[in-house]
Parts: C-alpha cells; structure tokens; sequence
C-alpha cells in the first residue's frame, strides 16, 4: 500500500509558475518511477511526464520546455516546476507511477491548478 498526496496547487494568472509536490509513503516503491498525470475539466486524466525503464523524464508535447520534473529521494517526494503556465494547464494534477507498463498505486486527492486568462 502506497500512499499519495500532491500538494502546492492553486490560482496563478496565465504566464506564471508554480510548484507542486507529491509526497509518497506506505510499502516500498521507487520515487524514480513517479510521473505526473492531469485531468483537465471534462477530460479524462492524461499523462503528462513520463518516465521510461532508464530513469528519462518525458514530457508531453503540451509541457515540454515549461514543466521541469524533479526528485528529492531522501523524503520520497516528487516535484513539479512549472512555469509560463497557460488557460489550458488548469485542471487537477495527480502524481503516481508513470513508467510504461508498470501497475500504479492507488490515485491521491491530486491538487487543483487553475490558470487565469
């Protein structure tokens, strides 16, 4: 049993930057495994940095060069800078395994980030 909470979400104008944080806990897991997927109003919840079977970060098109995916392993916790955000970043952010074919662990609360025009 794994546990997830995001954190750091909230109400930025467009072109500004946040910081989210996905602190894990409970039975062993690997925090080198650990994405981020959002889930946009309306929308089904979609992967937006990845993590392949050698430890790359991959970022999708929407995101790259904006988003920046980080680690601090010692307090099991992911990061996610992101910077010159737009409308269409708003929605709920989840962290959880995002390495192509491995199984996930139950979803968090996810953290809410809304983007103002």
């Amino acid at each position: 049993q794994v546990q997830l909470v995001e954190s750091g979400g909230g109400l930025v104008q467009a072109g500004g930057s946040l910081r989210l944080s996905c602190a894990a806990s409970g039975s062993r897991f690997s925090i080198n495994a650990m994405g981020w997927y959002r889930q946009a109003p309306g929308n089904k919840r979609e992967l937006i940095v990845g993590i392949t079977r050698r430890g790359i970060t991959n970022y999708a098109d929407s995101v790259k060069g904006r988003f920046n995916n980080s680690r601090d392993n010692a307090k099991n916790t992911v990061y996610l800078q992101m910077s010159s955000l737009k409308p269409e970043d708003t929605g709920v952010y989840y962290c959880n395994v995002a390495e192509f074919g491995r199984d996930l662990h139950p979803w968090g609360q996810g953290t809410q980030v809304t983007v103002s025009s």
